[in-house]
């Protein structure tokens, strides 16, 4: 088991994407949910948690025969908060950081993964790394364990972004793989990259 885990948020309703569940819609062949879940069970990290809440049965049958660890937020319909802090209170004792992936960013790969855990360790295992993209600050990040205490005072939709953006001691990691800004919100988004997949 790796000091650093990965947890998955997969528990939103997606409402920008209309009627069908967004998780659970295909592209290249497989749920959207599925592609983060499996970079994640390639990656080093270990375990993968997967917070569920909307349509939970219907996300963990299409995670299903991978390596998971399925963690139902009952509380999914009051924001992202609560599954981020569902995540953080399934972690098992020895994780010291969790990388935080989420469900619509499916070209997210292992390798990129991987990179983040690598330089979070290169830059002394800072209490949050957030990757950026031509400036821009994107997912997954790393959260060390250190911030758990703050997380449980997070509430509504917002997930870890207003602590992250208020500390001085969280690092910024650059990279140039257009992916970690790359989540698909609306059925637009997802038909581009149907097409081009």
């Amino acid at each position: 088991m790796s000091d650093v885990a990965a947890i998955l948020l997969a528990a939103g309703r997606g409402t920008r994407f209309g009627e069908e569940p967004k998780l659970l819609t295909p592209l290249s062949g497989k749920a959207l949910v599925r592609h983060a879940a499996e970079a994640a069970v390639g990656s080093s990290v270990d375990p993968v948690i997967v917070v569920t809440g909307h349509r939970s049965g219907e996300v963990a049958a299409a995670l299903q025969g991978l390596p998971v660890e399925m963690i139902h937020n009952a509380r999914f319909a009051q924001g992202m908060s609560t599954s981020l802090k569902a995540g953080f209170a399934a972690l098992p004792a020895t994780t010291r950081a969790a990388v935080i992936l989420l469900g619509d960013m499916p070209f997210v790969t292992a390798g990129l993964i991987d990179a983040l855990v690598a330089g979070w360790r290169e830059k002394g295992e800072p209490p949050a790394l957030v990757p950026t993209f031509k400036g821009q600050r994107g997912n997954p990040v790393i959260i060390a364990r250190e911030l758990q205490a703050v997380i449980e005072g997070l509430s509504g939709d917002a997930g870890a972004g207003p602590i992250l953006r208020g500390r001085p001691d969280v690092l910024e990691w650059p990279t140039t793989d257009s992916a970690i800004v790359q989540d698909i919100d609306t059925r637009d988004e997802l038909s581009k990259h149907q097409q081009s997949s």
